[in-house]
């Protein structure tokens, strides 16, 4: 038995071991984009790498913001990915509890036909969008992306599997006390559903956020374009000043690390509960 013991702990000390050296691994390069944010142009390419940099330039922070008009990307990009990420979580979360919880007829094959379109690369639909957005008088507007993204089978697809773990007794027992159907998906589902809620939370809010694809076929005026769209246009006019595009870098990724740190206790539960029955 105690060699079994011994054995045991010495498997999960070398596992522990390689996920720290792999987490070390990916973490390397947003360290380096760290360092380099701080440094001159001339310093952020020498070799062997200068980790902490002896004079930090802090003022690329500062630069960043007169160079580009970065604070309208700021600005569009979070009001895109606030309201996408809302209604995502309003409809996925709302047609997830029919197909869960209530009884209609071809609910299963409706179910099956939309989280099939999971399967369909965006750029098969991708022009066929792009006019129905032009037909609508949509193009080069905020509103175009907002209705794209509004929906997400996927979306359906997780909060459905969570809310199938949650006893069908709550549900018919709130139906007996005179709930309708509406009231049960407020006051009964979503407060059970927060661990599913926040892990779909953090996945749309991190795709919009990173969006560049879409809002670079919709938007076309300079101050409806978004952070990457903006990044994008300071890498072309100012490649070579290494320290203000990781400067730049390195404030795209605070909003996200943000909302994965707030949320990240409830992300593994999440992740896990999706999966228990369905």
């Amino acid at each position: 038995m105690k060699n079994k013991s011994s054995y045991n702990h010495i498997r999960f000390s070398f596992l522990y071991v390689v996920l720290l050296f792999l987490t070390a691994v990916m973490l390397i390069p947003f360290f380096w984009m760290l360092s380099a944010s701080l440094k001159l142009d001339k310093d952020v390419f020498i070799f062997p790498i200068q980790w902490i940099p002896e004079n930090p330039r802090w003022l690329n922070y500062i630069d960043i913001w007169t160079k580009i008009p970065l604070l309208t990307f700021v600005f569009n990009t979070i009001k895109i990915t606030l309201i996408v990420t809302f209604l995502q979580l309003l409809t996925s979360s709302f047609a997830a509890y029919a197909f869960a919880k209530l009884e209609f007829k071809y609910k299963n094959p409706l179910f099956l036909a939309y989280i099939a379109t999971i399967a369909v690369p965006w750029q098969v639909y991708m022009v066929p969008q792009f006019m129905l957005m032009r037909n609508f008088g949509l193009n080069d507007s905020h509103l175009a992306i907002i209705f794209l993204q509004a929906f997400s089978a996927f979306g359906v697809f997780m909060m459905r599997q969570f809310y199938q773990g949650i006893p069908d007794e709550l549900c018919e027992a709130a139906r007996i006390d005179g709930m309708n159907e509406y009231r049960i998906y407020a006051k009964i589902m979503l407060p059970l559903a927060k661990p599913a809620l926040s892990t779909l939370t953090i996945f749309t809010f991190v795709n919009t956020w990173n969006d560049f694809l879409g809002p670079l076929i919709y938007l076309k005026t300079e101050a409806k374009k978004t952070l990457q769209l903006g990044l994008k246009m300071f890498i072309s006019q100012y490649s070579s000043e290494y320290g203000l595009i990781m400067a730049a870098s390195v404030l795209s990724l605070i909003p996200v690390l943000i909302v994965f740190l707030s949320l990240q206790r409830y992300f593994v539960e999440g992740i896990a509960s999706t999966g228990v029955k369905g």
